[in-house]
């Protein structure tokens, strides 16, 4: 049994009777999310209580039983305004229970060891997709077009903005609440968009500020996925060009 400092969200290793805090280093204003992977031995699922108030009782998140550290997230959003302080903790009834876990926000983890913490190129190229991927970008203040693509059931990834997050769910087969908790009123920040197909695409428009996307998927289910967002500000000026070029030789 061990208590682990987790002020900077960084990927963690915890198990049964361990307790992992990150002690007011939550921002107002901001939206942050803890991705729990199951790395046990067995299959068996893993209860953790997620504490975010002193008068509010702990959210319960069920992580799937998984083998050979292949299973999906489970995530539990938390709102910076309503607290600056969260912990996670899994009970001595979980037994045998080994957990991977780290906070995302466009803050976190500030550690990132362990992540592949990378920028995301806005050219509209296709990026891969992996496990414990965390894509940045200052996207310019017009709009882009994005692109989530997988071959595999219910892939899911979180973009995330200052204050709010959109969970995106390819393939969707199952409803994902099972495995999306909320603490507090932090669902009211959050929205889900799936697709039935194996991509699913959606408009943003940038202002200049960061977002962040973070892979919530297995290692197997990332094998093919990808990223792509391209500026259409970039595709209209092109356009442009070419109507200007066109009208010069005609």
């Amino acid at each position: 049994m061990s208590s682990i400092n987790w002020n900077d969200g960084q990927l963690i290793n915890f198990g049964q009777g361990d307790t992992a805090t990150c002690n007011g280093n939550l921002n107002n204003g901001q939206l942050y999310c803890l991705f729990f992977y199951n790395a046990a031995g067995n299959d068996a699922s893993t209860t953790v209580d997620v504490v975010w108030s002193n008068s509010q009782p702990p959210v319960q998140v069920t992580v799937p039983g998984t083998t050979q550290n292949q299973g999906l997230a489970a995530l539990c959003f938390v709102n910076g305004s309503q607290t600056n302080t969260v912990s996670a903790a899994i009970t001595g009834g979980n037994q045998g229970a080994k957990l991977q876990a780290f906070i995302c926000s466009v803050k976190m983890p500030i550690d990132t060891q362990g992540i592949n913490n990378k920028q995301l190129n806005l050219d509209g190229q296709p990026q891969s997709f992996d496990k414990f991927t965390r894509y940045f970008a200052v996207p310019e203040s017009h709009w882009y077009s994005a692109r989530i693509q997988s071959n595999i059931n219910q892939f899911t990834s979180v973009q995330f903005t200052e204050s709010e997050a959109q969970v995106y769910i390819v393939n969707k087969l199952v409803n994902p609440s099972n495995v999306i908790k909320y603490a507090g009123d932090s669902e009211k920040h959050v929205t889900i968009q799936t697709s039935d197909t194996q991509s699913i695409s959606f408009n943003l428009q940038g202002n200049g500020t960061q977002l962040v996307w973070v892979n919530a998927d297995s290692a197997q289910n990332s094998d093919t996925a990808s990223i792509s967002v391209q500026s259409l500000s970039a595709v209209y000026k092109e356009n442009l060009a070419l109507a200007a070029s066109s009208i010069e030789y005609a």
